[in-house]
C-alpha cells in the first residue's frame, strides 16, 4: 500500500502487459509469485510442509516521510489447515487487519491499494469489497497480473526477510514465525523509503519497455 501517486503511470502499456508477456516470453506464468513462506532449508521445502500457513498483508507502507508513523502492515499468519479463499482473505486479511490499519495509518489521506491477482484476491466478491472499502484500489483494468517485478514485496521485501531469518536455523514452524515477526517489526523507514521509491522507477521502466523485460532501464 502506498500513498496516492500519479495513476497516469499505469496506462495502456501496463494494461496490455500480461498478453505481451505470455505471448512473446512466457514470462507471466513462469514468474507468478509463490506463497511467501521462507526458511533456512529453502522456500520450496517449507512450502511443501506448511502449505498456505502464511498470508502476509502484501503491501508496504508509504515510506515517503513522517518517520514517527508505522510503515508496514501487521504480518498475518493463517493456519495451514485453513484455505485462503475469497472469504478468508476478505475477513481475516482485509476487514480485520488491513482496513483498521489503513484507517489508523492514513486517516483522511488518499492512498492506493495494490495487490497481485491470486484467485482469492481477484474474485468478484473481493474486488467489490476492495472498491467499497478502499477508494484508491487498483483493479484489474489498472493493474496487470504476473508482475512480481512491480510488487515491492516480491522485488525487495521477501528476499530481505529471507536473508534476515536465514542467519540461524529454525527447527520448527513456531521458530520461523517468531523470527519473521521479529524481523518484520524491525523493518524501518530507512529500508522502506528506497524500496517504495523504486516502485515508481520500475513503473516508468516497464512502460518504457512497453511491458517487456525492463531491467536494463534500471541500470
Amino acid at each position: 500500500m502506498s500513498e496516492a501517486s500519479d495513476s497516469s503511470l499505469c496506462g495502456p502499456p501496463l494494461g496490455h502487459r500480461v498478453d505481451r508477456r505470455e505471448n512473446f516470453h512466457g514470462r507471466g506464468r513462469a514468474q507468478q509469485p509463490k506463497p511467501a513462506a521462507v526458511a533456512t532449508s529453502g522456500r520450496e521445502k517449507l512450502q511443501k510442509t506448511t502449505s498456505e500457513n502464511q498470508e502476509p498483508v502484501p503491501e508496504v507502507g508509504d515510506g515517503m516521510g513522517r518517520n514517527n508513523i508505522r510503515r508496514q502492515t501487521p504480518l498475518v499468519f493463517v493456519d495451514k489447515n485453513i484455505k485462503i479463499n475469497s472469504e478468508t482473505y476478505q475477513n481475516v486479511i482485509l476487514r480485520d487487519t488491513l482496513l483498521p490499519w489503513a484507517q489508523n495509518h492514513f486517516g483522511e489521506r488518499n492512498f492506493v491499494l495494490q495487490q497481485d491477482w491470486a484467485p482469492a484476491h481477484g474474485s468478484k466478491s473481493t474486488i467489490s469489497f476492495c472498491r467499497h472499502h478502499f477508494p484508491g484500489f487498483w483493479d484489474k483494468d489498472m493493474w496487470p497480473s504476473n508482475s512480481p517485478d512491480l510488487n515491492p514485496m516480491d522485488y525487495s521485501v521477501w528476499s530481505y526477510l529471507q536473508q534476515k531469518v536465514s542467519s540461524s536455523p529454525h527447527r520448527s514452524l513456531d521458530s520461523l514465525k517468531a523470527a519473521l515477526q521479529m524481523e518484520w517489526q524491525k523493518i524501518d523507514v530507512d529500508y522502506l523509503r528506497p524500496t517504495v521509491e523504486a516502485f515508481t522507477r520500475r513503473l516508468e521502466a516497464c512502460i518504457l519497455a512497453r511491458g517487456d523485460h525492463f531491467e536494463q532501464y534500471l541500470e
